[in-house]
């Protein structure tokens, strides 16, 4: 955090709310700090608060080819174990379109390696077999991977398919792949195998192996200091796609870019800005004092509000962005005590909400006693 910048951000602001109960320090970051990217759209966020740090379209509906991929890996790791065996079917042995990793029916790999095919080669045939493993039917995995995405909160996605084959149901937005990627990444296994450049594929029957390579050219040839996954993806309808992810100095950014024939040049792009033009700002420190809040029925009119925890938020240093603080409060009654919840304050700019704390009760507040009440 920067030390005299933070205070004089957060001084101003305060006193601002105090007045008003709304803040605004900084005026609107001018599109010449934005970053300049070729991506329909994107998203890069911040994986620690899950923070929106860049919008380009976020929220628009596109096809996420392989991206796809990601919540089927979600769902294999939580509805199965990594070392069951999967016997393959006729209809994941017929996969042929795009990339595949050469499955058979009858053939029998374990989930392991098919999760290791799908999410580093981008196999085809590898997601259908891990579907209809789990699912038990590729309809049934299709609606364990949607409901997922509701219970995410990615509620403009839907899927159709395990693999990311083109389909007018099938489709997500820049801001929602960010929110299933960022929650993918907190499994140890697919958190481990994005960053795995390379291995080698084992069936267990009939024995043999298949060396595969990652996809994420940014990560194989280690053209970005800190890249440490995630997933490319390609077709027609949703052009090249990619989702990136780098951590520097502890800190972990995700650039997810929809439709770009410069899909890197972008992510670095994004990442870059991330982790080179932002930094914390305090929006409130825990205890600071907002504006009284009323009370009835009390001997005091009002009680003191103060922020029941501190609230910071990475903002753009050379262009921050207009910051915005709204007031809650609710409606009391006394008694009130010490501590109790009085309201909230929520922090935002046009991007979004950066963040938000309850304000709780500094003091109490009770009734009057009761001859006092009766001679009211």
């Amino acid at each position: 955090m920067k030390g005299v910048k933070n205070l004089r951000f957060e001084k101003e602001k305060l006193i601002f709310l105090a007045l008003i109960l709304a803040m605004s320090v900084f005026s609107p970051a001018s599109s010449d700090a934005a970053p300049k990217i070729e991506a329909d759209a994107a998203i890069l966020m911040d994986v620690s608060s899950g923070q929106v740090l860049y919008d380009k379209h976020g929220s628009k509906r596109r096809s996420p080819a392989s991206l796809t991929k990601i919540m089927t890996g979600i769902i294999a790791l939580e509805y199965s174990h990594l070392g069951e065996v999967v016997t393959v079917s006729r209809k994941a042995g017929a996969v042929s379109t795009g990339s595949t990793i050469g499955l058979q029916a009858g053939d029998e790999i374990t989930l392991s390696n098919l999760l290791e095919a799908a999410l580093l080669s981008s196999a085809n045939d590898s997601t259908v077999a891990i579907a209809e493993h789990i699912g038990l039917s590729h309809d049934a995995f299709i609606h364990l991977m949607n409901k997922k995405a509701v219970a995410l909160g990615a509620f403009q996605t839907r899927f159709a398919n395990t693999n990311g084959y083109s389909n007018p149901n099938h489709y997500s937005t820049a801001q929602d792949l960010a929110i299933i990627t960022r929650y993918a990444l907190q499994n140890e296994f697919f958190n481990r195998l994005v960053s795995t450049k390379e291995t080698t594929v084992a069936w267990y029957e009939p024995i043999k192996e298949k060396d595969i390579k990652n996809t994420n050219r940014v990560l194989t040839q280690e053209e970005y200091p800190g890249i440490d996954g995630v997933k490319t993806g390609t077709a027609i309808k949703a052009g090249k796609c990619y989702i990136a992810s780098a951590t520097r100095d502890g800190r972990r950014l995700i650039a997810v870019i929809l439709h770009s024939s410069k899909r890197y040049d972008d992510a670095v792009e994004l990442l870059d800005y991330g982790f080179n033009s932002t930094d914390i700002y305090v929006l409130c420190q825990q205890g600071q004092a907002f504006p009284n809040v009323s009370v009835s029925e009390g001997i005091k009119s009002s009680v003191p509000a103060i922020a029941k925890e501190k609230v910071s938020a990475y903002l753009d240093t050379q262009d921050p962005p207009e910051v915005q603080g709204k007031v809650i409060a609710s409606k009391l009654t006394a008694p009130v005590n010490k501590g109790d919840i009085i309201g909230q304050v929520i922090f935002t700019t046009d991007q979004g909400e950066l963040g938000r704390t309850d304000l709780v009760a500094k003091e109490s507040v009770r009734k009057p006693w009761w001859p006092v009440r009766i001679w009211k």
